[in-house]
């Protein structure tokens, strides 16, 4: 259903407030949609509330690999929140419109979370390269300042590339169609409705994603090939599979967001299409999300525990008489 612009635009320049494409003309696809990424939306919230809650109040958690589990879950908080609540407004109302200010916050704390993701993620493979392959050292090279350093670098890398990226498009001036063929404020279908050459935009994004997604992603294969030559001349099977157990979670977790991560943003502008990048937005922003914690949790004998503890409702001590 196209919109006309004039209702959006302020002047005949410029257009000041933007609309989310319809999903589908059928109510029932819509509802449908709307009930499933609500129930991916609020496993998500629960469980990243309590992973981040459980290592904060558990002192035996309180190590590095668990510091940045914590970071990971806040992160996916904020990342989710970010761009769900307006998706599944989207969905079910006819109220489809966001303001240019609204889609210009929206992208910077999509971006923001995106990348301080990706760094994450490549903090926590050198965690666990350190561990395996330097253990003695272990200590005194993942201290709590060094931890808080790669958290504080991470999160900063997010805000710069977010803050950055997010300028450069909406310095530029949106002609109409007002229509945004997505979900959400995403960079290439914002950056599709600008006028005149958007090149230079274009390349920003692909450089930004290739310093900020691939840079990450090659530290990642580097200690994880580290890893892999350590574990190899481990002369016990129990001290194998203990060293693996431990970047399981992290490698799984890994895979499915830089897969969906980089179909989206590194493959050519020519074989994107609008129907496969709502479908690669919609698993890295709502199933990875939900994923994260069950998967943590689940293949996690110290985080099981931990959340047995802090669930289990401790009976009063009887009191003899």
């Amino acid at each position: 259903m196209s919109i006309n612009c004039s209702l959006w635009q302020e002047n005949s320049l410029s257009v000041k407030r933007f609309a989310f494409a319809k999903f589908s003309e059928v109510p029932g696809e819509c509802f449908l949609l709307f009930t499933l990424i609500l129930l991916m939306f609020l496993v998500s919230l629960t469980g990243n509330a309590l992973i981040a809650l459980v290592i904060c109040t558990n002192p035996s958690l309180h190590n590095p690999m668990y510091f940045f589990l914590a970071n990971l879950s806040l992160l996916e908080i904020g990342y989710t929140c970010s761009v769900i609540p307006k998706m599944l407004q989207s969905l079910v109302s006819e109220a489809r419109e966001i303001s240019r200010e609204g889609c210009a916050t929206q992208m910077f704390f999509f971006t923001f979370f995106g990348i301080t993701e990706c760094c994450l993620l490549a903090a926590m493979a050198y965690d666990r390269c350190m561990a395996i392959c330097s253990p003695l050292h272990y200590p005194t090279r993942m201290s709590s300042g060094v931890c808080a350093h790669l958290a504080i670098v991470s999160w900063g890398m997010g805000c710069i590339v977010g803050l950055g990226q997010t300028n450069f498009i909406f310095s530029l001036e949106f002609c109409g169609p007002c229509e945004i063929d997505h979900f959400f404020c995403d960079l290439p279908p914002v950056l599709a409705l600008a006028c005149g050459d958007t090149s230079q935009n274009e390349a920003a994004i692909f450089v930004a994603a290739v310093l900020c997604i691939s840079s990450p992603f090659l530290l990642i294969i580097y200690s994880y090939v580290r890893i892999l030559v350590a574990v190899l001349v481990m002369p016990s099977p129990e001290g194998r599979h203990k060293a693996l157990s431990t970047c399981s979670s992290h490698l799984l977790v890994v895979t499915m967001f830089y897969g969906s991560a980089s179909i989206t943003y590194l493959r050519p502008k020519s074989s994107h299409s609008p129907g496969m990048d709502k479908l690669l937005a919609l698993f890295y922003t709502a199933v990875t999300s939900m994923l994260n914690p069950i998967i943590y949790s689940l293949r996690n004998k110290e985080v099981k525990a931990a959340l047995r503890k802090t669930l289990s409702l401790k009976k009063p001590l009887a009191i003899n008489r």
